[in-house]
């Protein structure tokens, strides 16, 4: 009997199994117990989860994994990632091996603080673009837009609202988010399961690429570095500049729960900006752990715009690293408003 001590999360179920040479399954003999009765848990805490072997079975070895990673018998939360996570203990003796499997759910320590906004300046904008991306890059404004027959790829002035550049997608592809890394446009189509690179000098498509588990695009933006992408879930994926394969992920959570919908994505100061599909609050996430950090209620803004039948959710944001201030407009918006950030 090896009596282990481990990391604790928190517990929605307990799976057991064991398998031995015909590939069968069982109830496990084995069973895991944590310090902890709650079903979700913060991040602050450090538990242990303690491997129970009623029958006294005598076993050769034991493997402790979090995810695919393997943990130490004693983990603070605050090194973990947060979101559902598995912990699963894998007894190995002779030639069978049983598993203890339990399901668990990391949140963030602190309630996301509350930022507001100042406007600083207010712009024309095509109120015939469904924006679904915007970013800066090398001072130049591009956006992304959206729905099947009208999604494209623009370059703008956006101090006159003037079109310097454009190309008008396929009628296949709906539009969706988009960032620019290296002197290449990369954009997304939503359900297509593609993405489009083009040269940013000459405006023309040089390659495509396909997602992986995230299926659907929705945001994009990226730290120098990799991608990061959202797909209209809790997820924000994480893609590799050269290849564009996802590498790994975060969940985005807050004290209480997830946050799903996902949408617009955007790099400020080391955090990604994500804007919530139908609301009109924006997320600030830490990209190493996934905790909502902030939230920036933007409500007030849609008052600003003209109504017409077609005026849609906020959507699109553009840090400008040269100004320090945030670009911000929506679907069918006649105007980007420049904000200032207030950190209260």
């Amino acid at each position: 009997m090896h009596p282990y001590k481990l990391l604790t999360l928190i517990g929605f179920s307990l799976i057991f199994f064991t398998c031995g040479n015909n590939g069968t399954s069982k109830k496990s003999n084995f069973s895991i117990q944590i310090n902890s009765d709650k079903t979700i848990i913060s991040n602050a805490k450090t538990l242990s989860i303690e491997l129970l072997n009623p029958k006294q079975i005598d076993y050769d070895s034991v493997q402790l994994t979090l995810d695919t990673k393997e943990i130490t018998p004693s983990v603070e939360l605050a090194t973990i990632p947060l979101g559902e996570k598995l912990i699963k203990a894998k007894f190995f003796y002779g030639s069978k091996f049983e598993v203890a499997v339990k399901k668990v759910v990391v949140v963030n320590a602190e309630a996301p603080k509350l930022y507001t906004y100042e406007i600083v300046n207010t712009y024309p904008h095509d109120i015939t673009s469904y924006t679904q991306g915007l970013e800066f890059y090398k001072g130049e404004l591009y956006e992304s837009t959206g729905q099947y027959g009208e999604s494209k790829l623009r370059k703008l002035d956006y101090k006159n609202g003037t079109v310097l550049e454009n190309i008008d997608l396929s009628a296949s592809y709906f539009g969706e988010g988009l960032s620019v890394l290296n002197d290449k446009i990369y954009q997304l189509t939503w359900k297509e399961g593609r993405g489009l690179v083009y040269d940013v000098n000459s405006f023309e498509q040089i390659e495509t690429f396909n997602y992986g588990q995230s299926k659907e695009g929705w945001g994009l933006c990226n730290d120098g570095q990799k991608f990061y992408k959202s797909d209209g879930t809790e997820y924000l994926w994480f893609l590799n500049p050269d290849t564009l394969a996802e590498e790994g992920s975060i969940q985005a959570y807050t004290n209480r729960g997830k946050l799903t919908n996902l949408n617009e994505l955007e790099w400020v100061d080391g955090k990604i900006y994500a804007n919530r599909y139908q609301k009109n609050g924006v997320a600030i996430i830490n990209p190493k752990n996934g905790a909502i950090e902030a939230v920036i209620d933007f409500k007030a803004l849609k008052k600003k715009v003209s109504k017409h039948q077609g005026l849609d959710v906020l959507n699109g944001m553009a840090y400008n690293p040269e100004t320090e201030t945030l670009f911000v407009t929506g679907k069918r918006w006649d105007k980007l408003f420049e904000v200032k950030i207030i950190k209260n």
